[in-house]
């Protein structure tokens, strides 16, 4: 767990609990062993801490969360009173990353030592939860709180170098950690004690009174829907108490996290993800290599693929068959990218290389230097087969041959070609050079090593690749369509486009789906609807706002006007005379009263929709888990994170009476729609 080596008088205290350094209990145990053992020998003058290239340590295990492992002594805690109290002294020495409780550990340390790359930060945020180890305290003590407030709310790691100059760090070398290190511990055991520690430094009471107030007035409505995002300024609030006091309130409101409904659900997404990634023991193939990705169509997506690509080390061939539009594609890479430079996010000379691996052209044959072509064009299942046709005629054999269809159906595709087990869907998510999110679909014919590879091609992206089976619309566009096919029928109901979107962001949706709509493009559903038609149920019901906005030129914020109107892309509030007279025709054609929906209303039917579309999906083996459905929802559909996504939601429910609720909303739908059994989603 630890290796314990003399370097002179400097004892090595080494973590060793690959593939992170976890804080797991063995580690903590074999540290405070170790700890002990260095101050009871009289040849040790001083100590390190280290870890290895990878990590110093990723922080608390995962693992042992929620379970008596977690508070099973020693504990963090107790490790780092024991660290600050050592009669030599002790200096952190970083190199890989230094996060959460792996972080608490250096600051508790007398001194610290990072390389240059070394990234540290305090991610607790992203789970629901705060720094429980001292970071709230110890940490606004070195760096200002200022600082440490951006490292702990934005959750995102930050570089040594960064970090320079923030007080954080005693040296930041670029080589040679060990040797700073212990060099650092050898002048502080050559002055003697006391030895320098954050909580000695009490900041001014009235300046960190002053900072925290503005913090919360700066809060964002999301963020104030995450009980986290407050409980960390009221711990912050205590960095102006003895430090033993705040230590004390960082403690209480870290364990009344850990059980909150945000912080249950955080946890069952961080692991969903983790599970995304992986096939099955059937499907684990050794990926095809992919070193040149050719795109097709030069488009918004396709740039955005492209430079993807491109920002992962990949060359890439960006195909056109217009030279005006292959030449407009390729300004708008280098706009992205002089805008990266100009913004401070990517240097000149890395731009330069990214730029330097991409060539444009409008000739076919050039693909035959691709081991992967994804096509990008016009969401049409005859034109996507005509281009697959051009594809298998100049592709080389052993290529991986993708679509970036968001609906249309694979095998259809795959026919086009002489082999179909190459093709396989890679349904990118807009903006595709942003949105982590990949559906890796899986045609009848992809053979398992193709499915590998696009799975890690996305990994390779930076994405996160969740496999789906071949059906209309995959899951989260499938799921997304029933969506907001219940809230159109919410809008014949009785609700205003604006109320549903209201419900809908008040619980912590990035977007309502009105203004979702408008701002795709209304003609994107409409055009699904149309690719629908032929196989739609009579029976199910239907509801014609949309058609009737698309027919009247308003197709969303591009055309000024969709279910909102827009001036200079802000949209007017509430519902314009042209939607309005729409839905009320909608509604007298449908017939009945409508009635007031409550926000609470609206926002369970449109739940339980998601809800009745995964369980459908899981059983015709279209997703292949059920967390799986979390993960396309929050990652491409801005499903509230803290909230687990729709699967995580009915398994807080009353099974009975989600059951009821679900069949009165299935039976309202039509009797096309099936309702789905829930016990493979609750089971």
């Amino acid at each position: 767990m630890s290796l314990y080596t003399l370097q002179g008088a400097v004892a090595v205290i080494t973590l060793d609990h690959p593939p992170v350094q976890a804080l797991g209990h063995a580690l903590r145990a074999f540290l405070l062993q170790a700890l002990t053992a260095a101050q009871a020998d009289a040849a040790v003058r001083a100590i390190v801490l280290t870890g290895d290239a990878r990590a110093f340590s990723a922080g608390a295990d995962v693992s042992e969360m929620g379970t008596p492992l977690q508070t099973a002594e020693p504990r963090l805690d107790q490790l780092l009173a024991a660290l600050e109290g050592a009669s030599k002294p002790v200096v952190a020495a970083l190199a890989g990353v230094a996060l959460g409780g792996g972080l608490e550990l250096a600051l508790a340390c007398h001194a610290r030592v990072a390389l240059e790359g070394a990234r540290v930060g305090l991610p607790e945020i992203l789970i629901g939860l705060i720094p429980g180890g001292g970071g709230t305290q110890r940490l606004p003590r070195l760096v200002g709180l200022p600082t440490a407030l951006e490292m702990m709310q934005s959750g995102q790691a930050r570089t040594a170098r960064q970090l320079a100059d923030t007080g954080l760090f005693d040296r930041v070398v670029a080589d040679d950690l060990v040797p700073a290190a212990a060099a650092v511990a050898l002048r502080l055991a050559e002055a003697g004690a006391p030895w320098p520690l954050a909580r000695d430094r009490q900041p001014e009471a009235a300046a960190v009174q002053a900072q925290v107030a503005a913090a919360r007035a700066r809060l964002q409505p999301r963020q104030r829907l995450q009980p986290a995002h407050t409980a960390l300024l009221d711990a912050l609030a205590a960095v102006a108490e003895p430090f033993e006091a705040g230590l004390a309130r960082e403690r209480a409101l870290f364990l009344g996290l850990v059980a909150s409904p945000q912080a249950r659900a955080l946890r069952h997404q961080f692991k969903a993800e983790r599970e995304a990634v992986k096939l099955p023991a059937a499907l684990q193939m050794p990926p095809r290599p992919v070193d040149r990705v050719a795109v097709i169509g030069a488009g918004t997506m396709g740039t955005g693929i492209a430079i993807s690509a491109l920002d992962a080390g990949l060359g890439v061939l960006l195909l056109e068959q217009a030279q005006e539009a292959l030449q407009a594609g390729v300004q708008r890479i280098h706009a992205h990218y002089n805008g990266r430079v100009a913004a401070g996010k990517l240097t000149a000379a890395r731009a330069g290389e990214a730029l330097a691996r991409l060539t444009a052209t409008l000739d076919w044959a050039a693909l035959a230097q691709a081991d992967l072509v994804v096509e990008a064009v016009f969401e049409d299942l005859a034109v996507k087969q005509a281009v697959f046709r051009r594809i298998d005629a100049h592709a080389r054999p052993g290529a991986v041959l993708a679509t970036n269809t968001s609906y249309l159906d694979i095998d259809g595709m795959a026919a086009a070609t002489g082999r179909p087990a190459d093709v396989l869907g890679l349904h990118f998510f807009s903006p595709a050079q942003v949105m982590k999110l990949l559906e890796v679909v899986q045609g009848r014919a992809t053979a398992p090593e193709v499915l590998a590879t696009g799975m890690a091609l996305g990994q390779r992206l930076g994405k996160l690749p969740v496999r789906c089976g071949n059906a209309f619309g995959f899951i989260g566009n499938r799921i997304y369509n029933a969506y907001r096919r219940q809230c159109e029928f919410m809008l014949e109901d009785g609700a205003w486009p604006e109320e549903v979107d209201q419900a809908l962001t008040g619980m912590g949706f990035a977007m309502g789906p009105f203004a979702v709509a408008d701002l795709s493009g209304l003609d994107i559903a409409w055009r699904m609807r149309q690719a629908q038609a032929a196989s739609r149920d009579p029976r199910e019901r239907y509801v014609p706002i949309l058609d009737g906005l698309c027919e009247r030129g308003r197709l969303g914020r591009k055309t000024g006007a969709g279910y909102y109107v827009y001036t200079e892309g802000q949209a007017a509030p509430g519902t314009d005379a042209t939607v309005r007279d729409l839905i009320e025709q909608a509604r007298a054609a449908r017939g009945g009263t409508p009635q007031t929906l409550t926000a609470e209303t609206i926002r369970r039917r449109a739940l339980l929709a998601m809800v009745n579309e995964a369980a459908l999906l899981l059983a015709e083996g279209v997703a292949a888990r059920a967390s799986d459905i979390d993960v396309v929802l929050v990652q491409g559909y801005g499903f509230p994170r803290w909230e687990g996504g729709p699967v995580f939601w009915a398994r807080q429910q009353d099974p009975a009476a989600l059951a009821d609720e679900l069949a009165t909303l299935v039976a309202a739908a039509g009797l096309g729609v099936r309702q789905g059994d829930l016990r493979v989603l609750l089971d």
